[in-house]
């Protein structure tokens, strides 16, 4: 069983690594029990906050990126499916380790697959009910939203066409998990990964055109 006894050093740590510190420290407790544990101990799992959280995310994403973008309904709708993807909360836990707090039962195969997602949108419902959405939407911002929110393929684009009469031509194809792309502009490739067709041409489109403004390609 691991995480079975929290102590002042747990719960401070996992404070410190989540960047808020909680009034209530039995939300932060359930945030990291794994159904796992609760099923072993009768302890209350962190689905509730996960469930939560997963609102939370959707509402603070919205927000951001109503505020920030022109972008239409349709393009803002593919935006946030990029910070809310099962890939984006996974990165989010590793930079964050919060994984290493998870109350568990059984080995690790237990906590496989959305694990790591399902954990940080618990830690965010439950950094929302003990600190309320200003909290949330804090934590979110440190820990998810940090990733540059323009339209790297317009910036791209405009920044082709400035140069030529010409658009960035785009090779997307299934992988393993999720999407590949290479788009290739100016004579310059480069590539990119993602859990969807578009995110993987964004991440592509942003790559490219960091090589321009570093490399000072055209």
């Amino acid at each position: 069983m691991n995480g079975e006894n929290w102590t002042e050093k747990e719960f401070g740590e996992a404070e410190r690594v989540i960047g808020y510190r909680f009034r209530d420290r039995s939300l932060l407790l359930t945030a990291f029990t794994h159904s796992s544990y609760a099923a072993a101990t009768g302890a209350e799992s962190n689905e509730r906050l996960e469930f939560l959280g997963d609102a939370v995310l959707q509402l603070v994403v919205t927000e951001m990126l109503i505020r920030r973008s022109s972008e239409d309904e349709g393009a803002l709708t593919e935006l946030r499916k990029q910070y809310v993807s099962r890939t984006a909360l996974d990165g989010a836990e590793e930079r964050t380790g919060l994984m290493r707090f998870l109350r568990y039962f059984g080995s690790e195969s237990n906590v496989g697959g959305k694990t790591r997602s399902n954990l940080f949108e618990a830690v965010a419902g439950a950094v929302y009910l003990d600190g309320g959405l200003e909290a949330a939407r804090q934590f979110l911002k440190e820990h998810l939203l940090r990733i540059e929110t323009e339209n790297y393929k317009t910036i791209l684009q405009e920044y082709v066409q400035e140069r030529e009469n010409k658009t960035p031509v785009y090779r997307t194809q299934e992988a393993e998990e999720g999407f590949f792309c290479k788009v290739t502009a100016l004579g310059v490739s480069a590539e990119g990964a993602g859990s969807s067709k578009k995110a993987a041409e964004t991440a592509a489109a942003k790559a490219l055109y960091g090589k321009f403004k570093k490399g000072n390609h055209a």
